[in-house]
């Protein structure tokens, strides 16, 4: 489903990436580990459209995602692919369901169907009782819950996750770990990660191992 061809990237004399060649399945999880600095957060930016690679090419459902620029890939990235951070970046001002339905109406979808679908998610993710509340009236873990729901109100083709649950406690991170896997199984939805977490990495279908900008493994988990 988005495939990462001979990708480059340096950032002034330092080569972060050196010719990556990643693929990744509809309905799969994958996890991407390796030590600080091995390129890791960069790939997946690269393959999620925020940063650009000095070489390379980046294809999503047979579109070259290295040909689109400006609006195009913008518009792109809205429709079809969700984020969600190791820090939440929720605006501190708008509710949690409004903030689940930023990107629905940026994608110009009717407000009461991006209110349906956001609802719908909160329900499904346990946060029923926090649709009115703003960000610092919620616990870290409900925050990232509504994180993840944002992620996915567009219903996106897959998720990029750089480290998800690296600002959560340990039950926290686990229940989140448990909540891709249920998505995975009631929506088929694909997942990306960039994880330390060593537990959420052994859940995961593969395993990519990084080191000095390069894929040294890939491993079934």
């Amino acid at each position: 489903m988005i495939t990462g061809k001979n990708i480059y990237k340096r950032f002034g004399t330092v080569e972060v990436l050196k010719g990556v060649d990643v693929n990744v399945s509809k309905g799969e999880v994958v996890s991407i580990v390796g030590p600080s600095g091995s390129g890791k957060s960069t790939l997946l930016h690269i393959l999620g459209t925020l940063d650009k690679a000095d070489q390379g090419s980046v294809s999503m459902n047979n579109t070259n995602l290295s040909s689109l620029s400006g609006n195009k890939l913008a518009d792109f990235r809205n429709k079809h692919i969700g984020f969600v951070f190791q820090f939440h970046h929720l605006l501190p001002e708008f509710t949690a369901l409004e903030n689940v339905c930023i990107p629905g109406w940026l994608a110009g979808k009717k407000k009461k169907e991006v209110e349906e679908r956001a609802k719908e998610l909160l329900n499904l993710l346990g946060l029923s009782h926090r649709m009115q509340n703003k960000p610092g009236e919620m616990s870290g873990g409900e925050q990232q819950r509504v994180a993840v729901a944002r992620a996915l109100i567009n219903k996106p083709d897959i998720v990029f996750a750089d480290e998800p649950t690296g600002n959560l406690d340990s039950a926290n991170a686990r229940e989140l770990h448990q909540l891709f896997f249920d998505l995975r199984e009631k929506f088929s939805q694909t997942f990306l990660i960039v994880t330390h977490n060593e537990e959420l990495a052994r859940l995961s279908d593969r395993i990519l191992y990084m080191k000095d900008g390069k894929i040294v493994e890939k491993s079934v988990a």
